[in-house]
């Protein structure tokens, strides 16, 4: 994110401002700026006596600008973050009247995670009025993390293959933070330069290369039964990790987006990419299920995945195991 880079490359050169207030869905980013701030503004000798870290669940407006308003001791600035401040969604406007005239000597940092607040309210113009920061740390698309996966490694000298970095979406979805946790422990084990491939995920992750969801989807798109039904049963004998709510939702999303490319008029690779907000890398799979599955078809299986997804709650299905509810569900889909 060029934004976040920026924003970096400003502190690390001494560019700071006065109040940093870090806001979004994406709470990735927001703990980076701020650890960021936290380990780079002050040595480790000044931390000990300039440095306050608070959380909005335990302290309140008041508190905050107390410490925000106190001089450095031997150093040139004090450091406040205020984590987990959407706690204080309440009162957070009381913080206007210091944007407004903000301690020179102090780096106060904010982390509004999860959510934002009003751009037309007091503190947010108060604080684009001087020489603060507002942040909004939005959340990516899925189709955005496979190649922010890519950029994340190539900056580390690092590189992945298509099928791996969609195994990591299929698995944690878009927390980046879980993600990027994830990615420093294959940092760990592997040198510098090398490839991270599907089965050095299986390995270090724990995530199978072969029986995931991701290749149930791919099999189910190109009608590959038998592919398919040992997927499954592979399901069956390990629910914790293949949790049949999870197959379901992604089955329900793919079929959805199929329904899309049905409907579109130019099923050319770009286009498809952008319509149906996937990695240009899976149009192909699409391509290929939109020959087995007819418009009308995909309706009725949409149909019954919002039944299956029911059971798998618990809606009608008592006494079904885990096996039952996956054959019934490839059994409807095929």
């Amino acid at each position: 994110m060029e934004e976040v880079k920026a924003l970096i490359g400003d502190i690390r050169n001494g560019k700071l401002a006065p109040v940093y207030f870090l806001m979004g869905d994406e709470p990735y980013y927001i703990d980076r700026i701020s650890e960021f701030i936290g380990e780079n503004v002050l040595t480790e000798e000044e931390r000990g006596f300039n440095q306050t870290v608070l959380y909005g669940k335990d302290t309140g407006v008041d508190e905050i600008v107390g410490h925000a308003k106190r001089y450095p001791m031997m150093a040139e600035y004090r450091v406040v973050i205020v984590r987990e401040a959407q706690h204080l969604s309440r009162t957070i406007e009381q913080l206007a009247e210091y944007a407004a005239n903000p301690q020179p000597s102090t780096i106060l940092v904010i982390c509004y995670k999860y959510k934002t607040l009003d751009r037309r309210k007091k503190l947010i113009k108060t604080l684009r009025k001087g020489e603060s920061v507002v942040f909004e740390s939005k959340k990516l698309y899925e189709n955005q993390v496979a190649d922010w996966i890519r950029r994340v490694l190539l900056g580390s000298d690092y590189r992945i293959s298509h099928k791996a970095s969609a195994l990591l979406v299929e698995y944690m979805g878009t927390d980046l933070s879980r993600i990027s946790n994830e990615l420093d422990k294959l940092k760990l084990v592997l040198p510098k330069g090398a490839e991270i491939t599907p089965e050095t995920v299986e390995e270090h992750i724990g995530i199978s290369k072969d029986f995931n969801n991701f290749e149930l989807k791919k099999a189910i798109a190109g009608r590959d039964i038998p592919k398919a039904t040992r997927i499954i049963a592979y399901f069956s004998q390990n629910p914790k990790e293949n949790p049949f709510v999870l197959t379901v939702a992604l089955l329900h999303t793919f079929f959805s987006q199929l329904l899309q490319y049905h409907g579109l008029s130019d099923h050319s690779p770009k286009n498809v990419a952008s319509a149906l907000r996937i990695n240009p890398y899976f149009v192909g799979e699409y391509k290929t299920a939109a020959r087995n599955y007819p418009m009308k078809s995909v309706s009725r299986i949409i149909g019954a995945l919002r039944e299956m997804d029911l059971k798998g709650k618990g809606v009608g299905s008592a006494s079904m195991s885990h096996r039952d509810l996956l054959q019934e569900l490839l059994y409807k889909i095929v």
